[in-house]
């Protein structure tokens, strides 16, 4: 078997920062090192750190990689190196592909396409739709994280506004319910005052159209919902400050109730429409600096429990237009560490913060099995970062498809090195390696 040595490194795991190294035996974390007690000539490969940091590999918990159906702007292969290249080893697929992924045959077909593509780990939501819950009992609890439920329209049309479906849907599973929330009829009022002549309207109009009363309303619904019926309820993409009042600041280990936000809403506000327009378009809609500085300085709470990217690759060519035109999503898998990590520079949050909300808490609150720490035991899903080496975000490096990014132009102090995906080198030297594949995650609700 294998024997990998990563020493030289900072380890940054479970609230502690140390010197150390990491001893991998094939795909299996061994023995965590403090300090240097360990013979060079016991491995087949050492790596040697010089002075990096090693993370647990981040778990991205919200991702579309638009396969299949959609797979002219992106697809597993391109994202998933777009995802090694950002430092993370698990992903977790939503449901509005083509076919939607609302059957257990499309559920399946879709595993079996990650099984034979991606670069990292991958699970895949169920979608709910007004029909589809009397499936949710054939569901293997072990393989699917949980149900996808859109009580506001997005990309796709998986749209759920019966209040009988709804009520099906929280009443019909003992699984975790991944809610988009924003309310639609607030959204088509807004969208009538707002409509120009030619049917769209200035991007700077999205926050208004898709508003903070859109998403509060649809949020508070379905804290409601989960409460009268006992439901774990995770919240996807939070864009307000007034959402965050719905959390508990319990630790999440005793909620039923969960929050994520996005790196779309932590890294712009409602001013940056201005020079990047449509490319910030997003559901929900970047809102405003005062919800931007609310959301960051909750990351300092147990109120935002995880951190994703609601990754969502388009064309440019799809991204024109404005607010009703353009289509919304942005690719950020790749930069999310990053984004987080500049986060840190800046004193808005601390590294132990950072792998808490992107590594360990999307691993306890979906119940997976061995991820997520630096644990002996554990699968060997390990980044390592460098700071203080300044980099530009430049068209060459982008791995996503789609082959643009909000961020390009953008520098860094942080850089991903490497990524090991279940110890083996997946990323290294700028390039992801091609020949690996992730494993599919289990789940243990």
């Amino acid at each position: 078997m294998q024997r990998t040595l990563i020493h030289h490194v900072t380890i940054v795991n479970e609230g502690r920062q140390f010197l150390g190294a990491v001893i991998v035996e094939g795909e299996v974390i061994s023995a965590i090192v403090e300090g240097e007690v360990y013979n060079l000539e016991d491995f087949d490969t050492v790596i040697d750190g010089n002075g990096c940091y090693l993370l647990p590999g981040v778990i991205d918990s919200h991702v579309h990689f638009r396969d299949p159906g959609l797979t002219h702007k992106a697809d597993i292969t391109s994202e998933s190196r777009a995802a090694v290249a950002g430092g993370v080893t698990s992903v977790m697929d939503m449901p509005n592909t083509n076919p939607q992924t609302t059957t257990l045959e499309a559920w399946e077909a879709k595993m079996e396409n990650f099984a034979q593509h991606s670069l990292v780990n991958y699970s895949c939501y169920f979608g709910a739709t007004n029909t589809n819950y009397d499936l949710f009992d054939k569901l293997d609890k072990h393989r699917v994280p949980g149900i996808k439920l859109f009580m506001g329209s997005s990309t796709g049309n998986m749209l759920v506004d019966r209040k009988e479906s709804l009520r099906h849907i929280f009443g019909g599973t003992d699984m975790l319910i991944m809610a988009h929330c924003e309310d639609q009829h607030t959204i088509s009022e807004n969208t009538a005052k707002y409509k120009g002549p030619d049917g769209d309207a200035p991007i700077s109009m999205h926050p208004m159209i898709r508003s903070e009363e859109a998403c509060w309303l649809s949020s508070k619904l379905a804290v409601e919902l989960a409460q009268e019926t006992g439901t774990r309820l995770h919240i996807a993409h939070i864009s307000t400050a007034r959402e965050l009042a719905l959390l508990s600041d319990e630790p999440l280990t005793q909620k039923r109730i969960t929050g994520e936000v996005c790196i779309s809403h932590l890294m712009f506000n409602d001013t940056d429409y201005q020079t990047l327009g449509a490319k910030i378009k997003c559901n929900p809609a970047v809102k405003s600096m005062g919800d931007q500085v609310a959301l960051q300085q909750a990351l300092n709470t147990q109120r935002l429990d995880t951190v994703a990217t609601d990754h969502a690759p388009h064309l440019l060519s799809e991204k024109q237009g404005g607010a009703l035109k353009a289509m919304s999503g942005m690719p950020s898998i790749q930069f999310s560490l990053n984004c987080m990590l500049e986060l840190v520079d800046k004193g808005v949050i601390s590294l132990d913060t950072v792998v808490q909300k992107m590594c360990h808490n999307p691993a306890l609150l979906y119940h997976i099995e061995k991820r997520g720490f630096i644990r002996p035991g554990y699968q060997a899903d390990l980044v390592l970062v460098r700071t203080n080496t300044t980099w530009e975000v430049t068209p060459e490096v982008l791995q996503s498809k789609c082959k643009w990014s909000p961020l390009e132009g953008h520098s860094f102090n942080w850089k991903v090195e490497r990524t090991f995906v279940n110890g083996r080198l997946a990323f290294a030297d700028g390039a992801p390696i091609e020949d690996i594949r992730g494993e599919e995650l289990t789940i243990n609700h």
